[in-house]
């Protein structure tokens, strides 16, 4: 059996109003929300460098400017380099009897690009001593360094005397960030001179003098003829900022950039929807809250050829991917009526948070054992996302049913076994066609737009209500798992429309 899939063939919305395929989509089981990209925090959770699979902690990577010291890519198609063995004759230390010597190169399997294109000598060992280009404008760079981190330092101790001086009063700079010599500076007033981080400031470095006279340009500039083949292009020149060479022959082995691994938080209670372990060699997550295994997947199965004005009948396949069982009703979605729908979950959401807080915030038994996954980060507020509005326009009309279907839990081992079919479940023959262990296909008819004209794409759409099963409150309270309705938004693409028979 076929199905029309695709990357916007079935989009959910998201709790921002965003419209993206459930793949792309996370679900929060603390304010059991759906999530996207944009909708939660991103952190960096450990660094490390693809090639060689070594953990580097966040302070050194910022100290080789987020580099592999071991690693290196090719400055000509920026691929990775890996070192060839050559082997050399010289003559032994005090003996003259010559021997071989492996000796080692970088060498690129892409574009044939070698350490040896511009005069780098050959290393002795694999790993170490090839040799870094300079940066003739180290000293000044590090110049600036060391003034700014003072005046930072300066700042802080400042502020923290400040501080002691005015006790538990807070200033207005403190609330806003403004420092005190800018706020002198925005109202007009003169500096003060007799401020301590002004008396205290490091010496700056000498100022650059600008140059009236420059090189002149060679006398062959316009009649010389251009080889593009020894001229580097934008990206070669941008990957090595501080050199920028202009030329092949300049081009050295730049140190490969270090990959992250991100943990994502939702905004609103502060909970890990998505957390990597910490083996950069690992692909397993700690905490995977993908909406993929929590929200019914919606696939289309076959469609009629759609003409305007005219129904045909649309076979949709829903499966169950908890393991508890779940019934699911269909509601008509009208975008005209999504401010109302906006606030009603806008507060649905603030409700939400201020119990789960409260919850946290009751003292604990001693029996029980507090888990730092289910505790509210203090470190930044929590933030209600408000809804955007859907900019999506549905040209098609579908028959919502008023009978509801039943999805049992999923069952691995009934995939291979087809006589493990025993639900009893009493469905409407005119919206179930046929089901199998977790999965159902369900029968809609829809109608096209009388106005649309030939090839027009045609889109649908309609709130899925589905009952998820919530066990964070019973592993917290040891109760039952609770039971709520959730409604997800579903926008279908079915194709263009035909011409009439």
């Amino acid at each position: 059996m076929s199905y029309i899939i695709g990357p916007n063939v079935v989009r959910y919305s998201c709790t921002c109003g965003l419209l993206k395929p459930i793949s792309f989509l996370y679900f929060c089981r603390y304010c059991t929300q759906l999530r996207c990209s944009f909708c939660v925090c991103h952190e960096v959770d450990s660094n490390f460098c693809g090639k060689c699979s070594e953990n580097i902690p966040s302070s050194e990577a910022r100290v080789k400017k987020n580099r592999c010291g071991n690693c290196y890519m090719c400055p000509s198609c920026e691929q990775e380099l890996s070192p060839r063995i050559a082997s050399t004759k010289a003559p032994a230390e005090g003996e003259e009897k010559v021997s071989t010597k492996k000796m080692y190169y970088l060498f690129c399997q892409f574009c044939r690009w070698s350490s040896r294109d511009v005069g780098i000598p050959d290393q002795s060992s694999v790993t170490g001593g090839w040799p870094d280009r300079e940066n003739i404008h180290a000293n000044r760079l590090q110049e600036l360094l060391d003034l700014y981190k003072a005046i930072v330092l300066a700042q802080k101790q400042q502020q923290e005397k400040d501080k002691k001086q005015r006790g538990k009063y807070i200033s207005y700079t403190d609330r806003t960030g403004v420092t005190a010599a800018a706020l002198r500076k925005r109202i007009g007033l003169p500096a003060d001179l007799t401020h301590p981080l002004l008396k205290s400031r490091p010496k700056e470095p000498e100022p650059m003098i600008a140059q009236t006279e420059v090189e002149k340009l060679p006398d062959d500039i316009f009649t010389k003829p251009i080889n593009l083949m020894d001229i580097t292009t934008i990206e070669q020149r941008l990957l090595q900022p501080e050199s920028q060479p202009t030329t092949v022959d300049k081009l050295f082995p730049v140190h490969k950039q270090l990959s992250i691994k991100r943990t994502l938080r939702c905004k609103t209670c502060e909970h890990n929807v998505s957390k990597p372990e910490y083996n950069p060699s690992s692909v397993k997550f700690k905490i995977q809250l993908f909406a993929y295994y929590h929200i019914p997947e919606i696939r289309i199965v076959t469609v009629e050829p759609l003409r305007a004005g005219r129904p045909c009948e649309l076979i949709l396949k829903f499966t169950n991917p908890t393991q508890h069982q779940t019934t699911i009703s269909f509601f008509e979605l009208n975008l005209d009526e999504q401010e109302d729908i906006v606030e009603n979950k806008l507060t649905e959401v603030v409700e939400n948070v201020e119990q789960l807080s409260l919850q946290e915030k009751q003292p604990m038994s001693l029996t029980s054992q507090p888990s730092s996954s289910l505790t509210l980060s203090s470190r930044s507020p929590s933030i209600i996302i408000k809804p955007r509005k859907i900019m999506e326009y549905m040209n098609c009309n579908i028959e919502i049913p008023e009978s509801t279907f039943v999805l049992p839990p999923r069952d691995d081992a009934a995939e291979y076994d087809d006589s493990g079919e025993t639900h009893n479940i009493h469905d409407d023959p005119k919206l179930v066609k046929w089901r199998k262990s977790n999965k159902a296909f369900i029968k809609l008819n829809i109608t096209p737009d009388e106005s649309l004209p030939l090839n027009a794409e045609v889109v649908c759409g309609f709130i899925m209500q589905h009952v998820y099963t919530n066990t964070i409150t019973g592993q917290l309270e040891k109760k039952e798992p609770q039971k709520y309705d959730h409604k997800v938004k579903v926008f279908l693409t079915l194709g263009q429309t035909v011409g009439s028979e």
